[in-house]
């Protein structure tokens, strides 16, 4: 039975992690309260991801907190990471079930109720629904969604559902009301002064919100 909890996920981005880096950044924000990493950097070559990636799984060691590698298989596997996340545009997911195995979490973006209405749950275990808003952290991404978009898609997904695309700790809100299972965060705690202390704030929102 694969054990994750997507309340928090936390989306690292080279850019605006600045000097202090994904790896840092990752431990901080674990401590502050962060329940899944996605290691996303679009620029790097597999090995860059796989040098980066055995340092976040350094640092996140003990934590318990699963390390998601984006869309680079080969990576993921290398790595033996605790999973992979893939958009609609990436490899396709049955593929990326066969080569990645049982065991490892994959993830999947859908924009839209149909897309949502195909996800095998066999094949995928969680589904990340957005834009919410739009954001700077991905400029080619599709039309925003908000919030109602945001419901009519989770009730369709088959699989739990995470929230993504601008969305911040205040938020909380709309997003658990609307039927996802958490939020993903980019510069909501990438680039902050204080990854932990972003982290906790919006992890204290979410409590209380689920409360």
């Amino acid at each position: 039975m694969k054990r994750f909890d997507l309340s928090l996920y936390l989306v690292l981005d080279r850019d605006l992690c600045g000097s202090l880096g994904m790896v840092e950044t990752a431990r901080l924000a674990v401590s502050g309260g962060v329940t899944m990493v996605q290691l996303r950097d679009k620029l790097a070559t597999t090995e860059e991801m796989i040098a980066t990636g055995r340092a976040l799984k350094s640092a996140l060691a003990g934590s318990g907190v699963p390390l998601i590698i984006n869309d680079d298989v080969e990576a993921a596997v290398a790595l033996a990471a605790d999973g992979i996340h893939v958009g609609q545009d990436d490899l396709a997911a049955a593929t990326v079930r066969q080569r990645v195995g049982p065991e490892m979490i994959v993830g999947l973006s859908v924009e839209t109720e149909e897309l949502a209405r195909r996800v095998d749950p066999s094949t995928i275990d969680y589904v990340g629904i957005g834009p919410v808003f739009a954001t700077a952290t991905k400029p080619d991404h599709k039309e925003p969604i908000g919030f109602d978009g945001l419901a009519r898609i989770v009730a369709v997904a088959p699989v739990p559902a995470v929230a993504i695309g601008g969305v911040k700790g205040a938020h909380a809100g709309p997003v658990f009301a609307a039927g996802a299972k958490g939020l993903a965060v980019v510069s909501a705690v990438c680039g902050q002064p204080d990854p932990m202390a972003a982290a906790r704030s919006i992890a204290e929102e979410i409590e209380r919100v689920r409360r």
